[in-house]
């Protein structure tokens, strides 16, 4: 559950970079975040996750006030959430299922769980076979993949992908957008934030369009039809 409300930003060196931005995504949904570079995306993903709070307005995001938050609260918030980033960031000498018992290490898990739900997570996203391989013998797709099962081994409620395909070919794109609309099936809310144009026309979801730090249209399926905004 995300909500924005009437939400300001401004950095200290004075851009403002949300200018009264309200936004309501409920638990279950599937959300394309889109807009141009400086539109706001990035900040927006850097208020969900606590790293920066608002100028005014007020955040809540999976029944944590950001406004108010305290730092010793935000590794719980963090712990709701799910986050796949354009550059995968896996360890590169861990294997790939070390990589995702890490995540579950980080937060305390009991080596029986960690033993049960990795493979599990490794089977969701079709890399089961590929566990004791280390990242620099995966391609970029499947390198994704092992971020996504890491951001979703911790049964988050809400998977934040900040342009996940961004360093993708796009048969890979397709094939990793594809796979976080299976985990939205399953139940996870999914924020996606991208620039990708063309792979948001292939999924018919809700598509919020920031420009200017503003929204400029919400609308389910489609990305721009009628609006003329640079991109």
């Amino acid at each position: 559950m995300v909500r924005l409300i009437d939400v300001h930003k401004t950095y200290d060196n004075g851009t403002k970079a949300l200018r009264g931005l309200t936004l309501r995504v409920d638990d279950g949904e599937f959300v394309f975040l889109v807009g141009p570079s400086g539109s706001g995306k990035s900040t927006v993903t850097k208020m969900l996750t606590a790293e920066i709070r608002p100028s005014a307005g007020r955040v809540v995001v999976n029944n944590y006030n950001i406004n108010g938050i305290r730092s010793a609260e935000v590794p719980y918030l963090r712990r709701t959430l799910g986050v796949v980033f354009q550059d995968f960031r896996l360890i590169d000498k861990k294997s790939v299922y070390e990589n995702v018992a890490f995540a579950m290490r980080a937060v305390g898990a009991s080596p029986r769980t960690i033993k049960k739900r990795v493979p599990y997570m490794l089977d969701l996203v079709g890399l089961l076979h590929k566990a004791r391989r280390c990242p620099d013998e995966l391609a970029g797709g499947e390198q994704q993949r092992v971020a996504i099962a890491r951001a979703l081994v911790n049964n988050p409620s809400l998977i934040i992908a900040d342009e996940p395909t961004g360093n993708l070919d796009p048969s890979r794109s397709l094939e990793i957008m594809m796979l976080l609309e299976r985990i939205n099936a399953l139940g996870t809310t999914v924020l996606v934030v991208t620039h990708e144009k063309e792979l948001v026309n292939r999924f018919s979801k809700r598509v919020v369009a920031l420009d200017g730090g503003m929204i400029i249209s919400d609308r389910m399926g489609g990305y721009y039809q009628n609006e003329t905004v640079r991109l």
